[in-house]
């Protein structure tokens, strides 16, 4: 079984129970999901739109990573999500962060997430749920990529009761 990490997030609609919805659909393929805290954000990308609501989750599972990919694209569909266009607003969003140790890069996925990296409110909720997690690309932790982010990409505002 393959340790996964993985973010989510939503925008449109009642986004913590949408966050729930996936979570509990999720469970069907991951085994001893541990959720981290949810946190609003700033938009990224295109900022002119609501709030995010995001989290992220630890789960084990069997699929493979293009399996896995498949798996959370269809919870997203059948969660009504809508493409409206890039970094646009989001019924639910699920992005593979993780995937063990795997460094992948094809075009249909790339693990680590490419800009994981880069978002507090990615690297955040994990650092929450494992802060000595070592990110195969970079080779530090979670919990040092995200003291090493400088403000300017920082899009948290605040920390959800949970």
């Amino acid at each position: 079984m393959a340790t996964v990490f993985l973010a989510l997030g939503s925008n449109v609609g009642d986004s913590p129970a949408l966050i729930a919805g996936a979570i509990e659909m999720l469970e069907s393929q991951l085994q001893g999901i541990v959720r981290a805290p949810l946190y609003t954000s700033k938009a990224v990308g295109y900022t002119d739109q609501p709030d995010f609501c995001n989290t992220a989750m630890r789960g084990e599972t069997d699929l493979p990573p293009i399996a896995l990919l498949k798996f959370v694209k269809d919870i997203e569909q059948e969660m009504g999500r809508i493409h409206r266009f890039r970094w646009g607003p989001r019924e639910i969003d699920i992005d593979i962060i993780y995937y063990g140790e795997l460094l992948l890069d094809t075009p249909e996925l790339t693990i680590p997430h490419p800009r994981a990296h880069e978002r507090d409110f990615v690297l955040q909720p994990i650092a929450d749920i494992a802060p000595d997690f070592i990110d195969p690309r970079d080779n530090c932790t979670v919990q040092a990529l995200l003291d090493r982010l400088s403000a300017d990409h920082t899009a948290i505002q605040r920390r959800l009761l949970d």
